[in-house]
């Protein structure tokens, strides 16, 4: 019988610097899930996802197990061809005559620069993906002529050229304007055609769409809260999560939060 999860996950903690980054972490995530973490600010999602990435490790104690793709001992370049992971700050280390087109190859080989020997192979993967995201209009234009959202949506091209298992969005609409936002949300919406699934770290709530089967809340680097969005995803989840007084509600398939009236605000 096939393993439902691709990571699992038991009495996980890592450190960094001497402080302990994920804490007695465990969590289990399904092939066929597209999931949602969100917390605010230094409660442990990067931390998470490095440790996915294998850029921390777990300390060895009794009990622990961490498992990815069904494997204890995992073979980093392996890993590297199932899960692709987009940062942001990516973006101010690209050449600025590089080409979208040849940046989404570049894909293919871990770098960010041209590839001078590309195959016909990785030219029509490249072809492909351009027409199944509707960037055609962007693939002969300079990264650095892009809109912040475009730079963001071709950074995800780029990602999947490699055709992974598994997406990671770190922070997909951070620092971008009203109009940059949606655009990046509506892209990310469309990516369900394809066959990878997402995980999406936030802090955002606009960020969470009907493409999410799964909320995991992070705070103070233990989970608070994990299920659907109507098991979740209410004003006295989020007010915890975030520790203010919020209300919650759900407009047209998007979630909207509100601080409540400063009448309203409990203290301490």
């Amino acid at each position: 019988m096939t393993n439902d999860y691709w990571l699992e996950a038991k009495n996980i903690s890592c450190f960094k610097n001497e402080y302990e980054v994920v804490k007695d972490l465990s969590l289990k995530l399904k092939y066929s899930e597209n999931v949602i973490l969100i917390g605010p600010n230094g409660s442990g999602k990067s931390s998470l996802i490095e440790l996915i990435n294998r850029n921390i490790y777990q300390v060895s104690k009794k009990d622990t197990i961490l498992k990815i793709f069904n494997k204890e001992l995992i073979n980093i370049w392996e890993l590297r061809k199932k899960i692709s992971t987009v940062n942001s700050d990516v973006k101010s280390r690209i050449n600025e005559k590089l080409t979208v087109f040849d940046l989404i190859i570049s894909g293919l080989y871990g770098k960010y620069c041209k590839i001078s020997h590309k195959s016909e192979k990785d030219v029509l993967l490249a072809e492909n993906l351009i027409n199944e995201m509707s960037i055609t209009i962007l693939s002969q234009k300079y990264f650095s002529q892009l809109s912040e959202g475009e730079k963001q949506i071709v950074l995800i091209a780029r990602a999947l050229i490699k055709n992974p298992k598994i997406l990671i969005l770190d922070e997909p609409i951070a620092n971008l304007d009203l109009k940059s936002r949606f655009y990046v949300i509506d892209q990310i919406n469309e990516l369900t055609k394809l066959n990878t699934k997402i995980i999406c770290i936030t802090h955002d709530i606009s960020m969470i769409t009907e493409i999410y089967d799964r909320i995991i809340m992070l705070k103070n680097r233990k989970i608070i809260a994990d299920g659907t969005q109507s098991e979740t995803l209410n004003s006295k989840n989020l007010s915890l999560l975030f520790d203010i007084n919020v209300d919650v509600i759900k407009h047209k398939g998007f979630w909207h939060v509100y601080r409540k009236p400063k009448e309203q605000q409990s203290i301490g």
